[in-house]
């Protein structure tokens, strides 16, 4: 490994920033923002409902994805291996 403060650095920075557009995905949208985001329409569902029911949900494994891509391309950077 190159610089093991360097990659958990890296890491950690990842971690958070998929932890904070979960948030404001699953907290924001479907609380927070709920009022405004249900003048809009999505299959005939208010759009706050549909973040509060299904879009948080489909946000956490996309971002499961992301941070499976992201990571290997952090380990390939600091010669890290399986």
């Amino acid at each position: 490994m190159s610089n093991k403060k360097t990659y958990w650095s890296e890491n950690i920075s990842l971690i958070i920033k998929c932890l904070a557009i979960w948030f404001v995905v699953s907290y924001g949208f479907s609380i927070i923002f709920v009022e405004y985001l249900n003048n809009i329409r999505i299959g005939g569902y208010k759009l706050g409902f549909w973040f509060a029911q299904q879009g948080s949900i489909y946000t956490f494994v996309v971002l499961i994805f992301y941070y499976v891509y992201a990571i290997g391309r952090i380990d390939n950077r600091h010669g890290v291996s399986n």
